[in-house]
């Protein structure tokens, strides 16, 4: 697992108390179907169930409904605590309110909620500050391109605040002195996934578009330009594509020469630091407003270090 920053290292060590009773800790994912939170929840598994707790896991499959019908039921059931990859950050302020109605600690763990600056007590976001990983990528991407050429956009569901986030960084990076011979041509939304990420690009080609650089909310979409460009018989020496996460695929790709950059995020340090939250919370101690996981670059010059670490 990479280095903490300061604030989170300090966090962490503050919610490390086990309590000598086993609980049941409710584990709500958006989504089955992702890599990067099926990385997250096995990491929440292994964690709980290592320091002596019960794991219940449901998946919300992207829709708020579901989720929030998941919290309800988890309440019910008499759970100790909750712990969220929310599908909506708009749908967290009513988890919010349930959790605390029933008395019991919730922790958002991966997606900011839209209610995060009122959360402390028993209530926190452990994750990693979106507005550096689009920054990140969009600069390491900017420098690559020279300052000049053709670039699309891959979004994740917007609904998601990394996916507006990321968004946002990439423009605002493109928007800069030494990045405004970039002209930012298409963007569409993905979903996270790589078929449809395939699927994008390969209509965008198809339609006579000449595309210089791809920036993808994430690695899955990412995966899939690459794919795009190589059916379509184009040298990814002639196209720069740049996503987060530095899932393992990510990182083949990158050391196949396809995957020009990505930015890793800690899925296990965000899935272990929001069950340490939510055990701490059980035991009665005071969680801090959020934990802060950093993100890093990753480039072919130090994708090793990062080799098997998502």
């Amino acid at each position: 697992m990479k280095k903490l920053n300061l604030f989170a290292a300090t966090a962490l060590s503050v919610v490390m108390a086990t309590g000598a009773n086993a609980a049941t800790i409710g584990y709500l994912s958006s989504n089955f179907d992702d890599n990067f939170l099926t990385l997250m929840r096995e990491a929440a598994k292994v964690h709980t169930e290592e320091r002596g707790h019960t794991f219940q896991i449901e998946d919300a499959r992207e829709d708020v409904g579901t989720q929030l019908s998941q919290v309800q039921n988890f309440i019910a059931s008499g759970v100790d605590a909750l712990v969220v990859t929310a599908v909506s950050a708009a749908a967290t302020p009513q988890m919010t309110k349930m959790a605390n109605a029933a008395g019991i600690p919730i922790v958002y763990v991966n997606r900011m909620p839209s209610d995060s600056a009122s959360l402390g007590g028993t209530s926190t976001f452990v994750g990693s500050n979106e507005t550096w990983s689009g920054t990140l990528a969009a600069f390491e991407l900017c420098n690559l391109a020279g300052g000049t050429g053709t670039a699309v956009m891959l979004q994740g569901i917007l609904s998601n605040e990394a996916a507006v986030t990321r968004s946002k960084d990439f423009e605002e990076v493109l928007a800069l002195s030494m990045c405004n011979g970039i002209e930012l041509k298409a963007v569409e939304v993905g979903s996270w996934q790589r078929a449809k990420g395939n699927d994008i690009v390969s209509n965008w080609l198809s339609s006579g578009m000449k595309i210089d650089i791809v920036f993808a909310n994430n690695d899955e979409m990412g995966l899939g330009a690459v794919q795009a460009f190589k059916n379509a018989g184009i040298s990814m020496d002639d196209v720069l594509i740049g996503s987060v996460d530095a899932t393992a695929d990510a990182l083949a790709s990158m050391k196949a020469g396809d995957l020009d950059v990505t930015v890793f995020q800690n899925a296990a340090g965000q899935a272990t630091g929001g069950i340490d939250a939510a055990i701490a919370a059980i035991n009665g101690e005071s969680l801090p407003n959020s934990v802060t996981i950093p993100f890093e670059l990753v480039t072919p010059a130090n994708m090793a270090e990062y080799m098997g670490a998502n």
